[in-house]
């Protein structure tokens, strides 16, 4: 696994996000989007997106979010939602979007991989069980889409990061450690079972 920390600006271009390798750590200042099932569901059947994701970052977070006295928002609590939910929808998106980093917990699949390997994005896997830590990283709300047709967790979220940090789980290069770690223990359980058959003779 790489050891080298990496710090990411929006936007994102492609050509950087190549460089970067399964296992780098980084962190991601600029603006993300945050998106659940229903979003993602919208993007994939519509292709339409109140924002352009271009070069960007889609955040799979259903974020804790309270209300300013001025109006304003703020989040209180950003934990990532487990991604496999979106594998239906991640790969169209990539393409027709142009996303370039999608941030979230525990991966995505093959068709996720193979998209992006062939336009050039990366699957970061954020910090699990630290929604406030990954809160403090949120500088300001910009601005909110779709929060009366999706409600607040399911509403795309425009936030501005500073250092939000993560690990480079899935790249571009067709690597993937949730499957490398998957054939790894498969590999030792299976040396395992192969000791335990292995008769004992006394005598």
């Amino acid at each position: 696994m790489s050891s080298k920390s990496i710090s990411l600006h929006y936007p994102f271009y492609e050509k950087d996000v190549r460089t970067l390798s399964a296992g780098d750590i980084i962190d991601i200042s600029g603006l993300v989007y945050t998106g659940r099932d229903r979003l993602h569901k919208h993007l994939a059947e519509t292709g339409v997106s109140p924002v352009d994701l271009q070069n960007g970052a889609v955040f799979h977070c259903g974020p804790v979010v309270l209300r300013n006295g001025d109006g304003s928002w703020r989040i209180v609590a950003a934990g990532p939602t487990t991604s496999i939910r979106e594998e239906p929808y991640m790969a169209s998106i990539v393409e027709t979007q142009g996303v370039r980093i999608v941030i979230g917990k525990g991966g995505l699949g093959k068709k996720s991989l193979e998209a992006f390997a062939r336009f050039g994005c990366v699957y970061v896997q954020a910090v699990g069980g630290a929604a406030a830590v990954i809160a403090n990283s949120v500088k300001k709300v910009e601005n909110v889409f779709f929060l009366e047709e999706f409600g607040a967790t399911e509403a795309m979220w425009v936030l501005e990061v500073e250092k939000l940090p993560g690990i480079v789980a899935m790249d571009s290069h067709g690597r993937s450690l949730y499957n490398e770690i998957a054939e790894t223990s498969k590999e030792a359980l299976a040396r395992q079972g192969a000791r335990q058959a292995v008769p004992v003779v006394s005598g």
